[in-house]
C-alpha cells in the first residue's frame, strides 16, 4: 500500500531542505546520480527489457515501445543528467530590481515551486529528466509513471535515491508511486496540502483527466497536432527537406509533423514530390479530396482518402495528412480549428505572409522555414526541459529550469511606513 499523505509530508520536508542547498551541492549530486545510473546500468537495462517484453506481449504499439526503450538511450540519459549540472542555477536570481521614489528598494527573487507531482506514461527517460531538473531547481518531486515502465522506473529511482543519500540530500526529494493502481493518480491530484504543481506527460486523455480532477494547478501540453503550410513562394527543395525532417526524424514524439497544408497554386507540382520523397522513407498519407485530385496518378498505394477524424489525430507514427487550401487565410483557419497549439509553421519566401502567420497563429511555438522538431528544450538553448506547455500560464512551450521556479517580492526599507 502507498500512503500518499505520508509521501506528501516527506516531500514537503525535503523541499524545505533542498531550498537551502547550494548550487555546488546540487551539481555534485547530479553528477553522483549520473555515476549511479552508470554503475547500475546492467540492472536498469535488464529491468527495461522486462518492460519491453511485457509491452510486446500486451500488444503495445511500436510508437509506445519506442518511447519505452532505454536500450540505446541510457547513455544519452546519463549524459543529460550531467548536462543539467552545467546549466545556470536560477534559484536565488534577483531581477526587476528598482528603487522607488520613496527610497524603498524593490526586487524579485527566484524561488522553487516546492513540490511537483509528475504523472507520465511510457517514457522511463522522463524519470531521470524530471528528477534532475527538479533537484537543480530545489524542488522535491513525486513521480507516478505508467504501468508499462514499472520495472525500469523502480531501477532508475533506486539509483537516484542512492546518490541523494550519498551526497547528503534527502532521499525523499525524489519519490515514486510504485503501484499501477490508477486510484493513486486521483489521490495525487487531490494532495493540494503538499503538492504545488501537477505536470502530466502523456496523451490527451491523461491531460483531460488531470485538468478535470485536480485541486492543484496543472500545466498541460505535450500533445501536438503539428502543421506546416507550404505557401506559393515556398522554396520547394527546402520545403521537402523540412517536411521530411519534421515527419521522419522521430515520428513518435509530440513535435513531429502531422499535417501538411499546400496552397492550391503549387499543389499539383509539389504534392507528388512529397509523396515520392517521404514515401521512400516509409511514410503513408491521408489525403482529402483536393489533395487526391492534385496528386493524380502519383496517388500510389501509400495514399488513402482522409477520414473525418484524420485532421484531429496526433499520428505519432509515419502517417501524414495532406490538404490543399486556397489562401493563407484558409491555412490559418484550418490550424485554428485543428491545432493543439503546440508547433505550427509556414514555408514561404513572402515576408508579409510570414509575419501574418507568426502573428495570427497562436501556438506555443510558431515557425518560419524550419522543422517543428526544434520545439525542444535542448534544441532551443534551454539545455533541458521537463515538459512542453501549450497553456498560457507562467510557462509556455518547452519548460526549462526557469519555468520550474516562481518568485517572491523582496522589499527593503529604512524604517519606511506608508503614509
Amino acid at each position: 500500500m502507498v500512503n500518499l499523505v505520508e509521501m506528501g509530508q516527506r516531500a514537503k520536508v525535503a523541499a524545505r531542505q533542498l531550498a537551502q542547498a547550494s548550487t555546488e551541492q546540487k551539481n555534485a549530486t547530479l553528477h553522483a546520480i549520473a555515476d549511479a545510473l552508470e554503475a547500475h546500468r546492467d540492472d536498469i537495462l535488464a529491468a527495461n527489457r522486462a518492460d519491453l517484453d511485457a509491452g510486446r506481449a500486451n500488444g503495445l504499439t511500436e510508437a509506445l515501445l519506442d518511447r519505452l526503450d532505454l536500450q540505446k538511450r541510457l547513455t544519452g540519459v546519463i549524459a543529460d543528467a550531467r548536462s543539467v549540472a552545467s546549466l545556470p542555477d536560477p534559484v536565488g536570481e534577483v531581477f526587476d530590481a528598482k528603487t522607488l521614489d520613496n527610497g524603498l528598494r524593490v526586487s524579485k527573487r527566484r524561488t522553487p515551486l516546492g513540490v511537483l507531482g509528475v504523472i507520465y506514461e511510457a517514457r522511463p527517460n522522463v524519470t531521470v529528466d524530471v528528477a534532475t531538473l527538479s533537484l537543480k531547481t530545489s524542488n522535491a518531486v513525486i513521480l507516478r509513471g505508467g504501468k508499462e515502465t514499472i520495472h525500469s522506473n523502480k531501477a532508475l529511482i533506486a539509483a537516484i535515491r542512492e546518490a541523494l543519500e550519498n551526497c547528503g540530500l534527502p532521499a525523499d526529494s525524489v519519490q515514486f508511486i510504485d503501484s499501477p493502481d490508477r486510484q493513486y493518480v486521483m489521490d495525487l491530484l487531490k494532495l493540494h496540502q503538499y503538492v504545488d504543481m501537477i505536470i502530466p506527460r502523456g496523451g490527451n486523455s491523461l491531460h483531460t483527466f488531470c485538468r478535470e480532477n485536480s485541486t492543484i494547478p496543472v500545466i498541460t501540453g505535450g500533445i501536438g497536432i503539428c502543421h506546416l503550410y507550404v505557401d506559393v513562394t515556398a522554396d520547394q527543395e527546402a520545403a521537402l527537406a523540412i517536411i521530411h525532417n519534421a515527419k521522419t526524424q522521430r515520428p513518435s514524439v509530440c513535435n513531429a509533423l502531422d499535417t501538411v497544408l499546400v496552397n492550391q497554386q503549387v499543389a499539383a507540382a509539389f504534392l507528388p514530390r512529397v509523396v515520392q520523397h517521404l514515401g521512400a522513407s516509409g511514410v503513408r498519407f491521408r489525403a482529402e479530396p483536393r489533395a487526391l485530385a492534385a496528386l493524380g496518378s502519383a496517388a500510389d498505394t501509400t495514399v488513402t482518402p482522409a477520414g473525418p477524424e484524420d485532421f484531429d489525430t496526433e499520428w505519432l507514427s509515419l502517417v501524414l495528412s495532406l490538404k490543399v487550401v486556397d489562401t493563407l487565410d484558409e491555412a490559418i483557419d484550418h490550424i485554428r480549428v485543428h491545432s493543439t497549439a503546440h508547433s505550427d509553421g509556414i514555408l514561404s519566401q513572402t515576408p508579409e505572409h510570414i509575419e501574418r502567420f507568426l502573428n495570427e497563429v497562436d501556438s506555443a511555438a510558431v515557425y518560419a522555414n524550419a522543422s517543428t522538431r526544434f520545439t525542444d528544450g535542448s534544441a532551443l538553448g534551454l539545455g533541458a526541459e521537463i515538459a512542453i506547455s501549450t497553456q498560457k500560464m507562467h510557462a509556455r512551450g518547452p519548460m526549462g529550469l526557469v519555468e520550474l521556479t516562481t518568485y517572491k517580492w523582496v522589499i527593503v526599507g529604512d524604517g519606511h511606513v506608508r503614509p
